[in-house]
């Protein structure tokens, strides 16, 4: 699609729009809730989806109201949250790096964020509303030894890609290690978890999916700016607007943040963070506004992958991250063809 970017006044106030940023989200996002729409009708109890619209204008039975509002509508809107969480927090990723094979699930932040809840879920039994802090706390340390490793007169892709496939195998190993000494209860709680799944999900993790979109999405687009220049290399950012290792630094906290919260509220759902911006890329060009439209387009994916999973083997669900791994696999593999061939070597 064309990348044409057009002056909007409101008022004393003017913007720039990019048209097909908006375009793409927008039809991503019909899509997305056009599907959302179709999973409250599906299930163990099928329900026209007059009767879903009824419930969820308030007119519904207890039952409807029970099995529309407090089951299957907040699966839809983690699904779409963390969707749009882990598709952002890659395009950030990627773009601070240069590199289409960064992100935050192969650099090894998601399975920080993972061990940390792991550890929690299977060595201290602690209750489910203390994932959010542990994930996040295991993502940010993870992070911080992650850039250390990979920083050399700046942060580089592939040594970043490294370093990250390097992190994560010492940290799931870990993981791994952790899941062998827990009960055969923990363990499985832990190991559904671990898959990426949004099955059980309640309004609490739909509140902490919202906060975090709500806190962490502003940040991201205050931040593009400097994303931009980041992106021109540091010797240039440097010079046009300095303070070059602070905006990297904040701009990594916000995807590490992006993407651990969204690990909390579903666990560490693969390749939406890899594949979702490189769509974005290639439909709305390569602008800043391309955050928007990758998030839209990772809602999209994790709903209807979730769909996918509760549907193409029914009456047995799969986890999503078991379905966006069989979509994610193959489109990683064309990416690093495509690295190999051209000779990238970020």
């Amino acid at each position: 699609m064309g990348d044409a970017v057009r002056a909007v006044r409101i008022g004393p106030f003017s913007t720039r729009v990019d048209v097909a940023s908006l375009v793409v989200s927008t039809a991503a996002w019909v899509a997305a809730l056009a599907i959302a729409a179709i999973s409250l009708t599906l299930g163990d109890y099928e329900i026209p989806l007059s009767d879903v619209l009824n419930t969820l204008a308030g007119n519904g039975s207890l039952i409807m109201t029970d099995v529309v509002v407090n089951n299957r509508l907040p699966r839809v809107l983690v699904g779409m949250g963390v969707g749009a969480a882990f598709a952002i927090s890659g395009a950030i990723f990627q773009r601070l790096a240069r590199n289409p094979l960064v992100s935050p699930d192969l650099i090894g932040i998601n399975a920080g964020a993972a061990l940390a809840a792991v550890l929690m879920i299977t060595i201290f039994g602690t209750s489910m509303g203390w994932l959010p802090a542990g994930a996040l706390v295991g993502s940010l340390l993870t992070a911080t030894a992650i850039y250390l490793l990979a920083y050399k007169q700046g942060i580089f892709g592939y040594r970043l890609v490294l370093v990250g496939i390097g992190v994560t195998a010492i940290v799931g190993s870990i993981t791994a290690y952790l899941l062998t000494l827990a009960d055969i209860y923990a363990a499985k709680s832990a190991s559904m978890w671990l898959a990426g799944s949004l099955a059980g999900r309640s309004w609490p993790h739909v509140m902490l999916i919202g906060i975090t979109l709500l806190v962490l999405v502003p940040a991201a687009m205050a931040g593009s700016r400097q994303l931009r220049l980041l992106e021109l290399g540091d010797d240039l950012a440097r010079t046009l607007a300095g303070r070059v290792e602070l905006s990297r630094g904040l701009l990594i906290a916000v995807g590490v943040g992006l993407a651990g919260l969204a690990t909390a509220a579903a666990g560490p759902i693969g390749f939406v963070a890899l594949v979702a911006p490189q769509l974005a890329r290639r439909l709305v060009a390569e602008r800043v506004a391309g955050l928007l439209a990758a998030g839209a387009i990772g809602a999209l994916l994790v709903v209807a992958s979730d769909l996918l999973a509760r549907e193409l083997f029914a009456p047995t669900a799969l986890p999503v991250g078991v379905v966006t791994a069989f979509l994610g696999a193959p489109y990683l593999l064309i990416l690093m063809a495509r690295a190999n061939r051209v000779g990238q070597g970020g």
